[in-house]
């Protein structure tokens, strides 16, 4: 709802003298003691907001976003044009590489994002807003060199710098301003076909925390890689970002900021004690909304994406931990969605465990035999944690409490037992942790060095966001291990990670089988060459997406999550298994997605899921694996030009 819905006239001129709303006429504007008259626009949404003539980037104010279709398509800060030329001025000044260079202690910088990583971003986001189809060619054609730069951990830096470097419209923001409206706001997107659409709410964006509504960058990195990696078309996709406000103090004390401002009616209407409205850009910034009224705004937005795309599949993306598991078990059943942080994590995680395994000359089911050591509770540690649990459960044999005694959770407070005296309250955060919860009580709080030392584990993982934690004496004390220690740091950005490459394999004896959230380069002991994998999500979101829309499969279950981590495994090549690699390194992503894709959809059938593409179903039940393979490689999309034919508005719609 808009402000003029809400205040009546009289209250509404208080307000505007108060926090200076612009006022504006249908037929003309004060501007400098003087009369504008309007302007006739003949476009509208998505249409209006790329015409350089007549669109006004973020100047719109609240009415003509509602009357022009453009609410939800900008950011819902209002800026002046005085204010919009000082943001462009002071990157005409330095320009973002530049600035870049002054800013050292800047984390995404410490974690490795060279100046000249951001000069590359801005280059691709160049081409990619002038011809997508060109951006695209690019991006599959140079994947393994251009994924960091348009996803992590480049993302992390756009991410953080979204208000300055915002230049034109790309995705959805919904805020708390607009509850109520989100079911028709939802069309203003011009596009009746959506496959995919990814969510955030900017709270917990990498290892880098709440965010705010740069946010939203992470949604635009993550389709990118839908597009370039799995074939989906970028017509066809949507970034969405979920305003509702900010606890970064470093953003609310920004004047550049372009996040929501909520203002409480009681300051004007002591009988509307219960509503706010969203006044953006007038300084007047506010915490996170939370409890119940958080999540009846997500239950808003879930339920327009799908009134309007019935058939898109939901990604979640960068959820705090509290949020994350509960927003995962109430949509879970209902939609086609999963969470990416919790499941593709954990999906990928399992895939490097499975790789590291093979590297040992191990089958898949010796998982059920291995000790690990887990470094954070949050709620990515949780999505690997129950997805190990699965496999060993489903595929191998062992109960859960069986399953639950080969883990060990240490987080700041140290190892988590049966003895800790919050696990009801952590179980908010961590499903199931009383099984995962040590029986071994007196080791409650535990240091790490020394549950490594007293478990004596195979493996050991890093979801702590804490960087360095693997030390030197932690990582030898690894290598007591009778076989090659998995050592996995996956936290981001680099800053955060565990340990480095380097310091597993110097503190092993070049031992370790390795692979990390962020990037580290090969390492070389003895003239050996040791790989050093990236545990990242790329490898398998592309494709269990891919399969669960294209398949229409209904939900995403634990199963076929499952299925698409033992599919990525079986691509590993000798070559990657003579380097130690935990994950198919040389093989193109597209083959990889299409692979996944094909075990993913196999699943859902073997689970007796309802199949809404029955071509699909019928191309596997009729040609077998290779005719699904077919059929879905004939429908990922592919950076080609095609050729143009013009037809008048309203002819063959």
């Amino acid at each position: 709802m808009n402000v003029h819905g809400l205040i009546k006239t009289k209250e509404l001129w208080a307000l505007r003298t108060i926090v200076h709303i612009p006022r504006c006429s249908i037929s003309s504007k004060m501007v400098g003691g003087r009369y504008l008259r309007a302007e006739i626009v003949r476009k509208k949404g998505r249409n209006l907001v790329s015409d350089p003539i007549s669109n006004k980037g973020l100047a719109f104010p609240l009415s003509e976003r509602d009357r022009l279709s453009v609410r939800g398509l900008v950011p819902p800060r209002i800026l002046s044009i005085q204010e919009q030329e000082r943001v462009i001025m002071d990157e005409y000044t330095r320009g973002w590489a530049a600035r870049a260079e002054q800013e050292p202690e800047d984390e995404i910088i410490k974690s490795g994002v060279s100046p000249d990583n951001i000069r590359k971003w801005k280059v691709l986001q160049s081409v990619q807003d002038r011809n997508e189809t060109l951006f695209y060619r690019i991006l599959m054609d140079n994947f393994q060199d251009m994924a960091p730069i348009i996803y992590t951990p480049t993302v992390g830096w756009a991410c953080s710098h979204f208000s300055q470097l915002y230049r034109r419209p790309r995705g959805m923001y919904f805020s708390h301003g607009d509850r109520g409206e989100m079911a028709s706001m939802v069309y203003n997107w011009e596009s009746d076909e959506v496959d995919a659409v990814v969510i955030t709410d900017g709270s917990r964006i990498l290892g880098l925390g709440d965010l705010g509504l740069g946010g939203l960058g992470i949604s635009i990195g993550k389709l990118d890689l839908y597009v370039a990696a799995g074939g989906f078309h970028p017509r066809r996709v949507l970034p969405v970002v979920l305003d509702i406000g900010t606890n970064n103090q470093k953003l609310l004390n920004d004047p550049n900021y372009l996040g929501t401002a909520l203002l409480p009616l009681t300051c004007f209407r002591n009988n509307h004690t219960s509503k706010m409205i969203a006044l953006s850009g007038l300084g007047l910034k506010q915490p996170r909304i939370d409890g119940e009224e958080y999540y009846a705004i997500m239950d808003e937005l879930m339920a327009a994406i799908k009134l309007r795309w019935p058939r898109a599949l939901i990604q979640h993306e960068d959820f705090q931990s509290k949020h994350a598991v509960n927003l995962l078990k109430r949509y879970r059943s209902e939609y086609l969605m999963f969470n990416d942080d919790i499941q593709g994590t954990a999906a990928t995680v399992l895939a490097g465990l499975y790789g590291a395994l093979k590297v040992q000359g191990l089958p898949p089911d010796a998982l059920k035999n291995q000790k690990f050591v887990v470094a954070g509770a949050g709620s990515a540690a949780s999505g690997v944690l129950l997805t190990i649990r699965n496999a060993i459960t489903r595929r191998y044999g062992l109960d859960k409490r069986e399953a639950g005694n080969l883990i060990y959770i240490v987080d700041e407070r140290g190892l988590i037992t049966k003895a800790r005296d919050n696990l009801d309250k952590m179980e908010e955060l961590f499903y199931d942790l009383k099984t995962f919860a040590a029986e071994e009580t007196n080791m409650e709080g535990m240091e790490l060095l020394e549950v490594v030392k007293t478990v004596k584990p195979n493996i050991l993982i890093g979801l702590s966001g804490v960087g360095g934690i693997f030390t030197d004496d932690v990582l030898k004390a690894m290598n007591k291990s009778p076989t090659p220690p998995i050592i996995f740091p996956l936290s981001n950005p680099t800053s955060r990670s565990e340990c480095s490459a380097e310091a597993a394999q110097r503190c092993t004896g070049g031992r370790a089988i390795f692979a990390s959230g962020s990037p580290f380069p090969s390492v070389t002991i003895d003239d050996t060459m040791i790989a050093s994998s990236q545990c990242n999500n790329r490898y398998i979101f592309p494709g269990l997406a891919l399969g669960a829309a294209l398949g229409q499969t209904g939900v995403v279950t634990n199963a076929m999550i499952n299925r698409s981590a033992e599919a990525l495994v079986e691509l590993i090549s000798e070559d990657d298994l003579k380097r130690r690699a935990t994950f198919p390194e040389r093989v193109d992503i597209r083959d990889i997605s299409s692979h996944l894709a094909v075990r993913v959809i196999q699943q859902a059938i073997e689970e007796g899921l309802k199949i809404g593409n029955l071509q699909a179903k019928e191309a596997l039940e009729y040609e077998g694996e290779e005719g699904l393979k077919t059929y879905i490689e004939s429908k990922m999309w592919n950076p080609e030009y095609r050729p143009l034919v013009y037809l008048p508005p309203g002819k063959g719609e």
